[in-house]
């Protein structure tokens, strides 16, 4: 027919599906609400754990410590943000301070004793330090983007 452009092939495979974009947009928030749960589980299952000790040692309040520790020096890293790092930390800190709190009959989850200051202190100060290290890292990094042969 004379006028009338000739017709190209069509494919849906070239047309970009409003799901994905979807999807991948909701990734980075569901991963850090995700990374807030793990650091609130950490501190409700370090509030019940604490104080289990080898002898005056207070081996679970530390472990405890080293674990808040690594997750906000892994998180910080994996997201290559220091934001990643702070909110587990920020998790763990708003689930382990509740849980001190007195309720109603007077009972106390984290008691007063040097496993419990070992725990909430120590805890808070190794968040802290992985938050704080996260800031560090990120400051270090060339601007180029991800360093060649780390995978990250």
């Amino acid at each position: 027919m004379p006028g009338v452009a000739p017709m190209t092939a069509y494919s849906l495979l070239c047309v970009k599906s409003t799901l994905g974009r979807w999807l991948q947009a909701a990734r980075t928030p569901a991963t850090y609400l995700l990374l807030f749960v793990l650091g609130a589980m950490q501190g409700l299952i370090g509030c019940f754990q604490f104080s289990r000790s080898a002898g005056s040692i207070p081996v679970a309040a530390l472990a405890f410590c080293a674990l808040i520790l690594a997750t906000c020096l892994l998180a910080g890293a994996g997201m290559e943000s220091p934001l990643g790092g702070l909110v587990p930390g920020l998790g763990w800190f708003l689930t382990s301070f509740v849980l001190t709190f007195p309720a109603g009959a007077g009972s106390v989850i984290v008691t007063n004793t040097s496993a419990g200051k070992w725990y909430l202190y120590g805890g808070a100060i190794c968040a802290a330090a992985g938050i704080m290290f996260g800031f560090r890292w990120r400051s270090r990094r060339p601007a180029g983007g991800s360093q060649p042969g780390l995978g990250i």
